[in-house]
């Protein structure tokens, strides 16, 4: 094995969380060299060319949960992130007809309003709780939680958090309460009435969720992705330009800017440690570099069950880890259009709405039914889609009169019945999300020019996400703040010294937000 020579800090893997984590300290004046496994940087925040001519997101699609923090603290917009809000809400694809929400207050109102008088005048008083809490929580998003039978520091780090939640009135204290426990569809259904509103706003719920709606705990999800904003409007979401391949960029401008060192193509075999202290890693090709610093942006499965050695664990901690959920359901998909989709229910002339989300998921009912038929077979012939068409705002997408669309679809499972793999499966499930879609646009099947489809095995084995979860593992209430990934682990440090998670298997969970890779960075400097 040769030596190379030693740096502060190593980070595992270039994602957007550990390109965060390394521009985070290199500012602070360590020595960093981010290692990734790809020939390319950005883990799920990553833009390709998937049909000539056609470019897009190839994972993650939209941008609302990075933290203004981060942008702000790393300079993101003066080093080429431009993000644009989405201005249209979302349009929702009803069997006869459709729902559609922009964010004009007066708009929404009123078309709601066709559905259920009653839900219209209570769709300002849901989202106001839902803010109120969302904004509480915030605050704790940006900081390493507390560990269960911790010293001092823990204590104090409880305390804190204690206060930010009693500035909840008792009013939205038991908002919290009702969101941490109930269902995502009791919480709905002790609301509103209309099912085309019900199940518009629990997609949000189920996005990254494999799960029945009336499972308890699936409102929390609803909540997690409260937590966002662009450009200050809170809730909105918008698109990076030159797709979410421009965050991972701009972070690595601002990381090698202060002399961080990434090198591709370096996939990490184990990390060393002498008497339980890490002291630098082993890559496959029996490369040796070293630090007394590691922080590894990878999943919390793979971190302490192959890179640190198994004995590192007790046993409780060992059955925890090996117990953890990670299952998404997640299937993705990108097309290369020669048009836009005409949707029967919509004036041909309307274009406004291909600027906003486009979702097939009409009701709860609608939601339970794909998740039973994915529980028994496999994958739904029912899919809950999420459509975007980022090129009708981004030109540099698709070629002249020429459209991409992302699709983000529920609930594809990471196994499947009877010997069948993905490998197998993947073209038929991406046929009947086609047929679902051309059922609502009839031109939208015969406009397709090229697709990519990224199946959960696809994700897994690109992304090294466990069964293809978007999040590092389920967002449940046993894997969530103090819990995650697993009691006595959530304040970013690993049972071997200097070693650090700094990924979506983190608190405060997945999406790009690189709160992950903020936080961990934070503790790291604290411990130094």
């Amino acid at each position: 094995m040769r030596d190379k020579a030693s740096s502060d800090v190593i980070v595992i893997g270039a994602g957007h969380n550990g390109l965060v984590c390394a521009a985070y300290l290199a500012q602070a004046g360590l020595s960093v060299r981010v290692l990734e496994a790809r020939d390319r940087i950005g883990g799920a925040a990553l833009t390709e060319e998937f049909h000539p001519g056609f470019r897009n997101s190839v994972y993650s699609y939209s941008v609302s949960l990075l933290h203004p923090k981060v942008i702000r603290d790393l300079r993101l917009e003066e080093n080429g992130l431009e993000i644009m809000e989405r201005p249209a809400g979302s349009l929702s694809l009803l069997p006869d007809g459709h729902m559609q929400l922009t964010r004009d207050g007066v708009q929404a109102h009123r078309e709601i309003a066709r559905f259920s008088k009653r839900d219209a005048e209570r769709i300002d008083a849901f989202e106001d709780q839902i803010g109120v809490v969302a904004r509480a929580l915030r605050s704790l998003a940006t900081q390493a939680p507390p560990n269960f039978g911790g010293g001092w520091r823990d204590i104090l780090s409880l305390l804190k958090s204690g206060n930010q939640l009693r500035k909840l009135d008792s009013k939205h204290q038991i908002v919290l309460t009702e969101l941490m426990t109930r269902s995502l569809g009791d919480q709905l259904d002790a609301w509103f009435e209309g099912e085309p509103l019900k199940g518009l706003l629990g997609f949000e719920g189920v996005i990254g969720n494999f799960a029945d709606p009336y499972e308890a705990g699936t409102a929390y999800v609803l909540l997690h992705h409260a937590f966002g904003e662009v450009k200050g409007n809170a809730g909105a979401w918008g698109i990076a330009r030159g797709g979410m391949g421009a965050i991972s960029d701009s972070i690595a401008n601002v990381a090698r800017e202060h002399g961080v060192q990434i090198e591709t193509d370096s996939p990490v075999a184990k990390i060393i440690s002498e008497n339980n202290v890490a002291r630098g890693v082993v890559t496959e090709d029996g490369r040796e570099f070293h630090a007394r610093t590691i922080a590894a942006n990878v999943h919390p499965q793979l971190l302490l069950t192959k890179l640190l050695d198994r004995g590192t664990l007790d046993e409780d901690q060992q059955r925890r880890i090996d117990a953890y959920r990670s299952h998404s359901a997640t299937f993705r998909m990108n097309v290369a259009l020669s048009e836009l989709p005409r949707f029967s229910s919509l004036p041909a002339d309307d274009d406004f709405h291909f600027m906003g989300a486009i979702e097939l998921c009409p009701s709860l009912d609608y939601m339970q039914r794909a998740y039973r038929e994915a529980k028994d077979e496999g994958w739904t012939k029912n899919p809950i889609i999420s459509m975007q068409l980022p090129s009708t705002q981004d030109d540099t997408l698709a070629p002249p009169g020429g459209h991409v669309a992302s699709l983000f679809c529920q609930h594809f499972q990471r196994e499947l019945p009877n010997g069948l793999t993905w490998d197998d499966a993947r073209d038929t499930a991406a046929d009947a999300i086609i047929d679902a879609i051309d059922a609502h646009a009839p031109n939208f099947k015969a406009s397709i020019l090229g697709r990519q489809i990224k199946s959960p095995l696809d994700i897994e084995r690109d992304l090294s996400m466990v069964g293809g979860d978007i999040f590092h593992g389920t967002l449940h209430l046993d894997q969530f703040y103090a819990m995650r990934p697993i009691p006595g682990l959530a304040d970013h440090r690993m049972p071997t010294k200097g070693v650090y998670l700094c990924g979506s298997g983190a608190h405060p969970g997945g999406g790009v937000s690189g709160l992950p890779g903020h936080n961990a960075a934070a503790v790291i400097l604290r411990d130094r």
